[in-house]
């Protein structure tokens, strides 16, 4: 059931707002989950995956391996992680695009903006999950 007029429940116009997205909307559909252990500290399930952040690939032929975000390609949709490379014929190395989906963020890059927005969010979960609590 359609809840709000600003959002459309056509298949077609949900794929037309999400290539047409600007930047700062790309960025938050370009979220990533938290491991555990972040998870469980800072109260989020997701958050904007950003450069520095150390991520672990899920899925795909560099699975399983870690690294340092070095680039959020918010105009592909992908991000590139440090040494997560294949050669070219002519043996230069050449960036592997990996989807953030496919990725979980082991150790946030931290400073002031990310802490609030941390806060932020973890405020906005925990009152998400105490309405559900209520209605019950």
């Amino acid at each position: 059931m359609k809840r709000s007029a600003k959002v459309s429940c056509s298949r077609r116009t949900q794929r037309r707002n999400l290539y047409q997205a600007p930047s700062s909307i790309r960025r938050k559909i370009m979220s990533c989950r938290l491991n555990k252990e972040l998870r469980n500290k800072h109260k989020v399930r997701s958050l904007p995956i950003r450069k520095n952040d150390v991520v672990k690939i899920l899925k795909g032929k560099s699975k399983n391996k870690t690294g340092k975000v070095t680039t959020v390609y918010r105009r592909r949709w992908v991000v590139y992680v440090d040494k997560i490379t294949k050669d070219k014929q002519n043996g230069q190395p050449v960036n592997i695009p990996i989807k953030p989906s496919n990725c979980v963020i082991e150790t946030l890059h931290l400073d002031k903006d990310r802490k609030d927005l941390i806060e932020r969010a973890s405020k906005a979960a925990l009152r998400q999950k105490n309405k559900g609590v209520e209605k019950n």
